[in-house]
């Protein structure tokens, strides 16, 4: 997949959305990624939820955040993140304020469906991946880049974005994101921590070098707290440090400090955006607050 001759795809600038503009620019950003109800709860749960859900998007907006909703995160079915956009949130935020992911674990109509209707509700960016497998669910095409390549065709307008796992061999991913094939305006990354920089520095080298044009966002998790037995049962599902993390909580340190400590160490490397996974809906907004807090107290050394 990797074809190492020249620049590669670049952004489109007629119509460029506003979150791969502030991508594209140095001025930091912090997105918060959220995660709607699972599917299996009851219409009370939900509803409650979904009521959490939207004072947490509504906090964020008001301060400037981008939003991500995630679409079957970690295997597990959730109600679709347009709809809420669509029914709970219509003329109270921005619509290409929020990001929503689409996976591929879909039948393709519905994906292709969905594009449109992103669209029409005013979405500007699309994460298009394929998807941890979900109960029974099946693949509607077997790669992101598939389904990116048809949505790019239907709907032309909408910025799409891929997806990379900087703890697969860096060269592989790297050959995947400047692809031809790779279709997309952005990326997001796995989960990264300050407690193991070389695999972005590894990433950042090998995208400079080999001509990666489009911007990113990288991932860092907000672990709520330091016990082994929670780290162990996360890293089923993305690395974890546990050892490290593990230590810092022992030591002391505050899931806001540890959260910011990782977005500073970023910024030193120069990776300027950041999005943020794992804050709790019902206080995404206060923890968002800390959590910059924190990362200016580190950057003036007031903290």
């Amino acid at each position: 997949m990797s074809d190492t001759t020249g620049p590669r795809h670049t952004s489109r600038e007629p119509g460029l959305a506003r979150f791969v503009e502030r991508l594209r620019g140095d001025a930091p950003t912090a997105t918060v990624e959220l995660r709607p109800p699972r599917s299996e709860l009851t219409r009370g749960g939900a509803m409650d939820m979904w009521i959490d859900l939207s004072h947490a998007i509504r906090g964020l907006a008001a301060r400037d955040a981008f939003l991500m909703l995630t679409d079957s995160a970690v295997g597990e079915e959730e109600e679709e993140n347009l709809q809420h956009l669509t029914a709970n949130l219509a003329n109270e935020v921005e619509p290409w304020r929020v990001i929503p992911f689409l996976t591929c674990l879909h039948p393709l109509d519905y994906c292709l469906r969905y594009g449109d209707r992103a669209r029409a509700r005013g979405v500007e960016s699309l994460t298009v991946t394929g998807g941890d497998r979900v109960r029974g669910a099946a693949r509607c095409v077997p790669h992101g880049y598939m389904l990116r390549q048809q949505l790019r065709e239907r709907a032309p307008e909408l910025s799409l974005g891929g997806w990379v796992n900087l703890h697969r061999p860096i060269a592989e991913q790297i050959g995947f994101a400047t692809g031809p094939e790779y279709e997309a305006d952005y990326y997001l990354t796995q989960v990264v921590s300050h407690h193991d920089l070389a695999r972005v520095e590894r990433w950042l080298g090998g995208a400079e070098r080999e001509g990666l044009a489009i911007p990113g966002s990288f991932g860092v998790f907000y672990y709520r707290n330091g016990r082994r037995g929670v780290l162990e049962h996360l890293s089923r599902y993305f690395p974890v440090p546990v050892e490290a993390v593990a230590t810092a909580f022992e030591a002391g340190m505050t899931p806001e400090r540890h959260c910011a400590e990782t977005i500073v160490a970023l910024r030193r490397l120069g990776v300027a955006h950041v999005y943020l996974c794992n804050l709790a809906p019902r206080r995404a907004a206060t923890q968002f607050d800390r959590i910059m807090s924190e990362v200016d107290a580190l950057e003036t050394g007031s903290g």
